[in-house]
């Protein structure tokens, strides 16, 4: 993805990332970009993506996506900040660890990293992918104040001081357990099974490990979609409504894809249409995708007491 000229026009349409917006949450400091001081760098993911949204009707948002297991990615992170905060408050950075946030991944087919594009009055414009030096990263922002400014977007966000914003950088970057840098190494690999087993390690030393839970499931989902023709599942499943290895195919499309709503409710229909073991499992299977999206998604919620009226 290279570089273009951002006009009003183009900001039509690039990308469809509706699916993945939903009621902001709290962020969280983004990896060596800090966030914790102020609102100009955040990090957000499947969950929070919603903020994200909100924000571009006030002041363009730069989303750049890395990733954790891609050390190099986050340098050219760090460098975006830097020239993201010396615009004042007119821009935003909202950075995401595509190994942390599944359904943005797949959403923005994300084949290379760093990647950035522009998000204005919630429509997403691809910027560039790869390093950039930061002159060329100043012109590229210019060019989205420009393009905010034709489209009346010209709100301003409060920046704290450098300093204070430098020590919080310095404090904002955890180390990775090592289980969990496994996993993400297996997955860039695409060694889904190396980082099941790296995830199940991770749970088995400590059972309370949210993270490893919610990574065990996504990278569960991956494996199972993993080269599936959506066009030819879904037709498959329109011909067998009651056939759970057909419709539980589809749900794990509907949730990669962002259709998190679909997903459920298509599981939670199949629980009413079926009984005994067939019952049972599109039960489990609806239960493994709650642990992909998490157990604080108000959707999941929201499913959950559907499958119970559904089961009783």
């Amino acid at each position: 993805m290279t570089d273009q000229p951002i006009t009003p026009a183009s900001l039509r349409g690039a990308v469809d990332l509706s699916s993945l917006a939903r009621p902001a949450g709290s962020s969280s400091s983004a990896p060596g970009a800090g966030g914790a001081s102020d609102d100009i760098v955040i990090s957000v993911d499947d969950a929070t993506f919603g903020e994200v949204m909100q924000t571009s009707t006030q002041v363009p948002v730069i989303l750049a996506l890395w990733s954790g297991a891609r050390p190099k990615s986050k340098e050219h992170i760090d460098l975006l900040a830097t020239e993201v905060r010396s615009y004042d408050g007119r821009l935003q950075l909202a950075t995401v660890d595509i190994d942390r946030a599944m359904q943005i991944r797949q959403a923005l087919q994300v084949q290379q990293v760093p990647m950035v594009l522009a998000v204005l009055q919630g429509q997403p414009l691809p910027l560039y992918a790869g390093d950039q030096p930061a002159d060329a990263i100043r012109q590229v922002l210019d060019k989205v104040l420009e393009a905010a400014q034709a489209n009346g977007v010209t709100g301003r966000l409060d920046a704290a001081p450098a300093g204070e914003q430098a020590e919080a950088d310095d404090a904002a970057e955890p180390e990775l357990p090592e289980t969990h840098q496994r996993a993400f190494d297996a997955i860039e690999q695409g060694d889904y099974d190396a980082a099941v087993v790296a995830y199940e390690e991770a749970l088995a030393a400590n059972p309370a490990d949210d993270e490893a839970r919610l990574g065990l499931g996504q990278v569960k989902l991956l494996k199972r979609t993993d080269g599936v023709d959506l066009t030819q599942a879904r037709e498959a499943a329109a011909a067998a409504p009651t056939d759970v290895a057909k419709q539980t195919v589809v749900a794990d499309l509907d949730l990669l894809g962002g259709h998190v709503e679909d997903a459920f409710t298509r599981l939670i229909d199949l629980v009413k249409a079926t009984t005994g073991d067939e019952r049972n499992a599109a039960r489990q299977h609806l239960i493994e995708l709650f642990d992909v999206v998490g157990p604080t998604d108000e959707r999941v919620k929201k499913a959950r007491t559907a499958l119970m009226s559904a089961l009783y």
